[in-house]
């Protein structure tokens, strides 16, 4: 084959990739915020540390069948106490989360939720010493700008689940963080099986101070949350394999438009301008930094 025709091929499957991870990338933005309506729809009926419990409950059940397939060979670690301590994290952001969820518009909780990345960034700076540049410190101040545009303080719209957001999210990003150190040497099957199998004990303990058993329609809305929470998790991982960051990232922000249709839809909320000025200018942040983090650990060739 010619250096042309391999050039041409390697561009068409360049292309096919970023078609894929296109796809797999919407589909993970409508899981995630169908996941998220559906919290909000049975919190009417349930606390959210329930329904907290079942979704982690629901992802075991999903992980199982991966389990034993594989057998007992991911689960083997030098790290117990590292991925013990990213799961109870990751839960304490969970319950804060789906706390914000139960009692917050879902427009601004997914435009809030885009600033994960951006503390990421900024806690790598404090903690792991990372090296930031003057592009991406400015892309960090334009997403604070964008949160005080949805939260709005002192002008009469703030309320308490958009600081429930903005706690959940930095609780996340110091999950997050655990989990670049882990990935250093454990692998992410690892990483993920640990965080299902630690996080549903974990999770029930809470549960139980707040239990009631579910309807039937009730368990229906669960069984649909940890599905859309499984299938959105799948769909995102495509993505990233798949697709390059700068071209799959931006569909993201579907995530922000079908909370919007499905707040409406269900709940009667309309967003305000401020919600998606703010969204936008958080997403287009945090956009920029995982694009421009890409780069830097794969730079082009030439």
């Amino acid at each position: 084959m010619s250096d042309d025709s391999a050039s041409l091929e390697a561009a068409r499957l360049l292309r096919a990739g970023n078609l894929k991870g296109m796809g797999w990338m919407f589909c993970a933005a409508v899981g995630f915020a169908s996941m998220h309506a559906a919290i909000r729809q049975v919190s009417h009926e349930l606390h959210p540390f329930e329904i907290a419990f079942f979704r982690n409950f629901f992802a075991v059940l999903v992980m199982l069948p991966l389990l034993l397939k594989l057998g007992l060979a991911p689960l083997r670690t030098d790290r117990p106490w590292l991925l013990g301590a990213r799961a109870a994290i990751n839960l304490v952001a969970m319950l804060i989360y789906f706390t914000a969820l139960s009692i917050t518009p879902l427009a601004d909780v997914s435009a809030l939720s885009f600033l994960a990345p951006i503390f990421v960034t900024l806690l790598g700076v404090i903690f792991l010493k990372d090296s930031v540049g003057w592009r991406r410190w400015a892309a960090i101040a334009v997403g604070f700008a964008g949160a005080v545009t949805v939260i709005r303080p002192g002008l009469g719209s703030f309320d308490i689940g958009h600081l429930y957001v903005v706690i959940s999210t930095v609780i996340w990003a110091v999950a997050l963080l655990i989990i670049k150190v882990l990935s250093r040497t454990e692998s992410s099957m690892t990483i993920t099986l640990y965080m299902g199998i630690m996080m549903a004990p974990m999770s029930l303990i809470p549960a139980l101070f707040v239990w009631q058993w579910p309807s039937g329609g009730a368990l229906l809305w669960l069984v649909g949350i940890g599905a859309f929470g499984a299938g959105a998790q799948w769909a995102l991982s495509e993505s990233l394999r798949l697709g390059e960051t700068a071209v799959v990232m931006p569909i993201d922000f579907f995530k922000l438009i079908w909370a919007a249709i499905l707040g409406y839809v269900l709940f009667q909320e309309v967003p305000d301008l401020f919600t998606w000025i703010g969204g936008a200018a958080i997403f287009a942040a945090a956009t920029y930094i995982a694009v421009r983090e890409s780069r830097l650990k794969h730079p082009e060739p030439g």
